[in-house]
């Protein structure tokens, strides 16, 4: 029943295949369960010899009952055949558990056969399953390591809990890479009766790292050997996944073939699909022992406690130092390991069901044991809000958990050793992703993204960076990714997040529409030694200009930049719309200066700033349009920043279509009434917390 999806085709054609075999087999029996116009029982129990049922028919009933019975049996039998064949075989020197729909490690260009719906090469019958109690907790343990494997696990547990019925308890082996993003991603995701824990995958590398490995997983892929030592010694199963797995199916269904266990059996393993070790792919191919076509390990039932009564960490150890003497590396990391452990003792494996079927929404998730739990910090702070209140959505924003994927691609950057870098931090959504390469061309420094996506949009936003060459050559580009909740977009909450996950001691807070002048990122770093922003309360400001036109031949300098504001090309920054968001920048002194200038505070000042990494997070309570940045530059304001505005920096916002935030905005009175609100609040609580400074803001505010 559990399915890899490999093709829509492939996919759909084994998925029609199953689900007709039960249809074909009850129109088949409904067709013939009358006989001279009464009905006759098919079920099991009545066709058996000693049935009474059976034992009341008369002898020509009874005849023909056990003939249809034997027909349709040999009707099914023949339709898994001729399923199992059309999945066809492929060799292949990685493991069968790969599906393209899903982005792999790197490494991997060939095609073995996939499991899609039907796991093809099995003939062992599948029987009914066990019932699992309904909150009995299922156990997955997922070895996981760097970006994209990380990635590759969101996949994989969004198919699990998707069909699951049970509580689920995720075991982690991860490195520190993976278990910074996946630990964020499980803490915003807030998914009931789920439970994650964690094991050092780097302390874990001592004990397999003596093992030659050509295989692409590397040291990792050796470690589900060790995982009897590694999991808890009072757990007694669990199932094992590799990162590229997806379920079509509740895992429960899996979990029940535990109980089909017997004598020393302790590995649940599916029968490998590729040709690999029969070692006939090509001339001198010389594969690791196996039995058979051997099994693979993307999917294992390991029942550890048996496993370590058996001394496993011993067998497994003695298996592999015996045949690296021949061998002198693995090429499929821990499955050719267990592979020769069977080989020489067969007793050791329980070969999974010959085929699942590919169930996709077949299972629902009602009357679910775990159906009312929730987060009940999150009810009480809901809970103190007032439902009937106009701008209850805008409020109960600010307390909104949105499921997080940190690093969604490859990043590797190390700060100077200078103590001057600074990165660029913005947020954006799908829209402005057009912005990211010219973006990257600008500004060689770090940059931190937000990006507010849909998992539909996730995935787009993956094609669209692989197939970018700008985007693939930068390494220093961290991608986060915020999932989609709610109807506001929490444009404060993206740049708090951007911003925690910065390396550097210093932040430029910028917006995805801006294209820094070339050159800056050098330039902020001189500037944060000449200004001693170290040691130092300094917010340094960037001059914003914008242009109204879709092609612009972008100013190399402040001059050529002088002569197209003269011209009419470039304006400062908001000229049109709103001129006291930037006007305490004072234009028209930048114009002429040569050095750094202080400036003061003003109402609905907000600049575009570069602060050190321990400034205060912006306000989550403003989503949309509106306040967000002022009320960041306020909270500077309170904390006695200096304004310094640097004389030699610009930036120039791109133009666009207007977002969807603004156009409620302008549109919506009771949008325009509530953010008043937010904003009388915000000042409030600023006064609250700053005392008799904070005074200011209320009378500016009052006079503006």
């Amino acid at each position: 029943m559990l399915g890899i999806c490999r093709g829509r085709r492939k996919f759909l054609a084994a998925s029609l295949t199953v689900l007709c075999i039960p249809a074909i087999t009850w129109l088949y029996l409904f067709a013939g369960s009358f006989e001279d116009g009464k009905p006759v029982s098919l079920s099991p129990l009545e066709s058996q010899p000693h049935s009474p049922r059976y034992a009341a028919a008369g002898p020509r009933e009874r005849e023909s009952l056990e003939v249809r019975v034997r027909e349709v049996e040999e009707e099914n039998r023949a339709l898994r055949r001729q399923l199992s064949l059309a999945q066809g075989r492929a060799p292949g020197p990685r493991r069968g558990n790969h599906s393209r729909t899903y982005s792999m490690e790197e490494g991997t260009g060939d095609s073995e056969s996939l499991r899609a719906g039907i796991v093809a090469g099995n003939s062992s019958e599948c029987g009914q399953q066990p019932v699992v109690e309904k909150c009995e907790t299922i156990h997955v343990a997922i070895v996981c390591a760097g970006y994209n494997a990380s990635r590759d696990v969101v996949t994989l547990v969004k198919s699990v809990l998707f069909h699951r019925r049970n509580p689920l308890h995720f075991h982690l082996i991860a490195d520190s890479i993976a278990e910074q993003i996946l630990a964020t991603l499980f803490q915003t995701w807030m998914v009931p009766a789920v439970r994650v824990d964690f094991y050092n995958a780097d302390e874990l590398k001592s004990e397999v790292s003596w093992i030659p490995n050509k295989h692409y997983s590397g040291i990792y892929g050796l470690m589900k050997l060790v995982l009897t030592k590694t999991l808890p010694a009072n757990l007694e199963r669990v199932i094992v996944l590799d990162t590229d797995i997806t379920f079509a199916t509740d895992i429960a269904e899996l979990w029940a073939v535990f109980h089909k266990f017997k004598g020393q059996q302790v590995l649940g393993l599916v029968e490998n699909q590729s040709d690999w070790y029969l070692g006939n792919l090509w001339k001198n191919h010389r594969p690791w022992p196996a039995l058979g076509r051997g099994y693979n390990t993307g999917v294992i039932l390991l029942l550890l406690d048996k496993l370590r009564k058996m001394k496993w960490e011993q067998m497994w150890r003695l298996t592999a130092e015996r045949e690296l003497m021949g061998m002198l590396s693995t090429s499929l990391a821990d499955q050719d390991i267990f592979n020769a452990v069977i080989k020489q003792n067969p007793f050791l494996v329980y070969q999974l069901p010959c085929f699942w079927n590919v169930q996709l929404s077949d299972h629902t998730r009602s009357e679910q044991c775990y159906r009312d739990v929730s987060d009940l910090k999150l009810q009480k702070q809901l809970s103190e809000l007032d439902e009937d209140d106009l701008c209850y959505e805008f409020r109960r924003e600010r307390f909104t958990v949105h499921r997080t994927h940190l690093y969604f691609l490859h990043y590797e950057y190390e700060p100077a050793s200078d103590n001057t870098d600074v990165t660029l931090v913005a947020q954006l959504s799908m829209d402005r992703l057009q912005m990211l390469e010219a973006i990257c061309k600008h500004w060689e420094g770090p940059i931190s993204l937000a990006l507010y996506l849909s998992d539909a949009e996730a995935q787009q936003f993956l094609r669209y960076a692989q197939g970018s060459e700008v985007l693939m050559s930068r390494h220093n580009v961290a991608y986060h990714i915020v999932y989609k909740e709610g109807q506001f977009y929490p444009v404060n909450l993206l740049r708090n997040v951007a911003m925690k996950h910065v390396g550097t001691p210093y932040l430029f807070l910028s917006d995805i529409d801006f294209l820094p002048m070339y050159g800056l990122y050098e330039y902020l770093r001189k500037s944060v030694i000449q200004l001693d922003l170290a040691n130092t309360k300094k917010a340094m400001i960037v001059p914003a200009f914008e242009t109204l036109r879709y092609r612009l031949s972008f100013p190399k300098s402040k001059a050529e930049l002088l002569s197209m504001l003269d011209m009419g090309t470039l304006f400062t920054f908001r000229y049109h719309v709103w001129t006291k968001g930037h006007a305490p920048t004072n234009f028209a002194k930048w114009r002429t200066a040569t050095t750094p200038y202080r400036v003061e505070w003003e109402a609905d000042f907000e600049p575009y700033v570069v602060v050190r990494r321990d400034c205060p997070e912006y306000d989550r309570r403003f989503v949309g349009f509106g306040w967000n940045k002022v009320a960041h530059i306020m909270e500077l304001d309170a904390q006695e920043y200096e304004f310094i505005v640097l004389p030699n920096a610009y930036m120039i916002h791109m133009p666009h279509a207007p977002s969807f935030d603004i156009t409620k905005f302008r549109s919506n009175k009771q949008y325009r009434v509530c953010l008043k609100t937010l904003k009388e609040e915000f000042q409030q609580d600023m006064s609250r917390r700053y005392g008799f400074a904070a005074l200011k803001y209320l009378t500016a505010e009052n006079n503006s």
